[in-house]
């Protein structure tokens, strides 16, 4: 005996159902593929392509080019009359004046000293400190530092940023060598009896440096002091009485 299966026709209605579902889900698989290309292609562009870092604190737009400035506030000078002395400096072997409220100098060698740095992401410097004399807290907003000691004791150290504030310091003796992080803030200490020198380089032709007291207590105008009180938990005539200090610059 045979059994024999009667298989109904769709209705129209029904067949452009099915045929409407399936192309939907082609449809989603299609835009899926393209969002994941897309994707990929942003994410590249990402990873490749940035901004190059300033050189300077600010750079205002204008629209007047006669009241422009050329960007790091260099020329480029004809590679034809490019001499010698465009790469050199002489007189680094000589310390720095450290009789100072601080205790120590800091002797740059960056593109305002030796213009052949111009481009190079590359500067130096020299820094004397006397007995018991500081680097004070300051940071260096465009570069990472590496000191070398030459000479004597110090106590270095760096603080990473919020919200750990975490304190990395060590001491150095002679032909040690230490890091600083890009932006991060960092001091030096001579905590030994006799002067200290050290050599460092920096990853800037221009590394800027803000050091913290001269800026906060220091600035011109004054920040308002009552704000000034509430932020460091200090009374108001605290923070006065260190507004009206000469805050010594050692650089």
């Amino acid at each position: 005996m045979f059994h024999m299966q009667i298989f109904s026709p769709l209705i129209p209605t029904q067949r452009s159902v099915i045929v409407r579902d399936k192309t939907l889900a082609i449809m989603k698989k299609g835009v899926s593929f393209l969002v994941t290309i897309a994707l990929l292609a942003l994410a590249s562009s990402l990873a490749y392509a940035s901004d190059p870092s300033p050189l300077q604190d600010t750079c205002v737009a204008i629209a007047e080019p006669k009241n422009a400035v050329f960007v790091n506030g260099k020329f480029c000078k004809n590679p034809n009359l490019t001499v010698a002395e465009d790469f050199f400096l002489s007189g680094l072997d000589k310390p720095g004046n450290v009789s100072n409220p601080v205790g120590s100098a800091v002797t740059p060698v960056n593109v305002a000293q030796i213009p052949g740095l111009n481009t190079l992401g590359i500067s130096a410097v020299r820094i004397d400190y006397a007995p018991y004399g500081q680097n004070p807290p300051h940071t260096h907003p465009r570069a990472t530092e590496i000191l070398i000691v030459l000479e004597g004791t110090l106590l270095v150290g760096f603080v990473t940023s919020n919200p750990e504030n975490r304190l990395f310091t060590k001491v150095l003796n002679k032909g040690d060598v230490f890091v600083f992080p890009i932006g991060l803030i960092h001091f030096q200490f001579n905590i030994g009896h006799i002067n200290a020198v050290a050599i460092a380089g920096l990853s800037s032709q221009n590394p800027g440096v803000i050091t913290i007291a001269n800026a906060v207590f220091g600035s011109d105008p004054a920040i308002n002091p009552d704000f000034l009180a509430r932020a460091f938990q200090l009374e108001k005539n605290v923070v006065e009485y260190l507004q009206s200090r000469f805050w010594y610059a050692n650089n």
